[in-house]
């Protein structure tokens, strides 16, 4: 029988295979997500599965690990997650969200 080790996922979003692999590898990283709130674990992947680009996605899974050792407890610079159900959109991301669809 395969035994396989449960993560925590966010809110919103649920933990995609990427960024579960990357932290399954990292057991410092694995620890620092397993300690933040399930809001924020839903920022960081929100942060990663948001970009068009498979390059830039893999450079953001590879950042969630690093930046969650280094101590972050949410990404940087980040809006927030536009799919949370439980809080409206502020005025950045509803600018920002006119600007995709233009």
């Amino acid at each position: 029988m395969i035994m396989t080790k449960r993560i925590s996922s966010g809110t919103a979003h649920q933990l995609p295979d990427d960024l579960k692999k990357a932290l399954m590898a990292d057991k410092a990283a694995l620890a620092k997500w397993e300690d933040i709130t399930p809001l924020a674990r839903n920022e960081w992947i929100c942060w990663t599965v948001s970009v068009k680009l498979d390059e830039t996605r893999r450079e953001h899974v590879g950042r969630v690990v690093s930046e969650l050792k280094e101590g972050m407890r949410r990404p940087c610079c980040w809006s927030g997650c536009i799919h949370r159900k439980d809080k409206s959109l502020n005025a950045l991301q509803k600018w920002l969200l006119g600007r995709r669809r233009k």
